[in-house]
């Protein structure tokens, strides 16, 4: 027989508890809250991330779930949607333009792009406005599971109980280790430097170049005034990468490149600005979930950039699980297990196809099939998740 999951009694609330206040557990807070379920959440940084990242591309599945949170006519104002994706040669020819699939359905766009700390703002105000707790700076110490709920003990020495807990607390989630899930990010032997920079006029899509000094040189519009531009090469010991010298080290790929490089290049001047991050995989088998204790976004799976998916999965998860929990089904080992079940065929393609784009620019394979590639994973993501 399935564990079941302590119920509310007669009349009651079902509580929850939302550690992280990223993507998804931003997007799971506002559906639980929606459905008139209590919910806390708890971010262990003191600004809610309000100043992290400098860009971020959303797909168009990504933007069906803003749309169902809430915040879609939002997001639109704050970002720059368009529906073409460029590839250049390193000296800024452009070789190709296509259409990008509308993952999201024909009434969204293809693709969005937007600073992330502006998503983030939309989000953690969602957040507000919905009545949920919210605690920053804040982590829990302990999960204690029993017969009827789960006891956290806070890093402020307060204490609460929960009918269940949701970690989205990220890539290297404390809380999948304190569950006992032993599986762990991974390097895949790629990095990626990132910042924001003003749009030249002529950049209204993203466009990529293949080649050069790095595998990428790409950039995306993020608002009318605004882009992000980032540069793929091969993963470095992180001790010979000082953060000092950033800015160097991406101008010094990013002058080898023409066409819009060289207005961008000129702004690659602010170490602080500049962000480098290796690119690592992650997806945890078997289930996400230990009891009382669900995983959600990258705490459950992640996946290098190739496909612009990651946002977008997290999400997705953020949906499928208040879809499920605000249903008419106990909330008991079988649910959860649905909730896993029901994602992890469509995560496992996207994490497989993003690592195999990567290793195929690692191992120098010229004849790669990466357009038949994105295209059947993209056709596969029009389904609803």
């Amino acid at each position: 027989m399935p564990e079941t999951l302590p119920q509310p009694s007669a009349g009651g609330t079902p509580s929850v508890l939302v550690i992280g206040g990223g993507a998804s557990g931003n997007a799971v807070t506002v559906l639980l809250r929606r459905a008139g379920l209590a919910v806390d959440l708890i971010e262990a940084r003191p600004d809610w991330n309000a100043g992290t990242g400098s860009g971020i591309t959303l797909q168009g599945n990504a933007l069906r779930v803003l749309r169902e949170i809430g915040v879609w006519e939002q997001v639109e104002a704050s970002g720059y949607t368009f529906d073409s994706l460029g590839v250049t040669a390193p000296d800024g020819t452009v070789l190709f333009v296509g259409d990008v699939i509308k993952t999201g359905g024909e009434d969204l766009p293809a693709t969005l792009g937007m600073q992330r700390p502006r998503l983030q703002q939309i989000l953690s105000d969602a957040v507000r406005a919905s009545g949920a707790g919210v605690r920053l700076g804040t982590t829990a110490e302990t999960l204690e599971q029993d017969a009827d709920g789960v006891s956290v003990r806070f890093s402020d020495g307060t204490s609460g109980r929960y009918d269940l807990v949701i970690a989205a607390d990220g890539l290297n989630s404390a809380t999948r280790a304190a569950i006992g899930i032993t599986e762990r990010p991974e390097p895949t032997g790629m990095a990626i430097w990132r910042m924001p920079a003003p749009r030249p006029e002529g950049v209204t899509r993203s466009d990529l170049a293949y080649g050069g000094p790095a595998f990428i040189a790409g950039y995306t519009p993020t608002s009318e005034n605004t882009i992000y531009a980032y540069v793929v090469e091969r993963g470095r010991d992180r001790a010979s990468v000082r953060p000092e010298s950033y800015a160097d080290e991406m101008r010094r790929l990013a002058d080898q490149y023409g066409g819009a490089w060289p207005e961008i290049t000129q702004h690659i001047t602010d170490p602080d600005k500049v962000n480098y991050t290796w690119f690592q995989r992650l997806l945890v088998e078997g289930s996400w979930h230990r009891g009382r204790v669900v995983l959600v976004g990258d705490a459950a799976h992640c996946c290098p950039p190739t496909l612009a998916q990651g946002a977008a999965l997290s999400l997705e998860d953020a949906s499928v699980l208040a879809e499920l929990l605000t249903g008419d089904r106990e909330w008991d080992d079988d649910l959860l297990q649905a909730y896993y079940e029901r994602r992890v065929t469509r995560v496992r393609t996207v994490v497989e196809a993003s690592l195999q784009i990567g290793q195929w620019q690692l191992d120098d394979v010229r004849d790669a099939d990466v357009p038949g590639l994105i295209n059947r994973t993209m056709d596969l993501l029009k389904e609803l998740p």
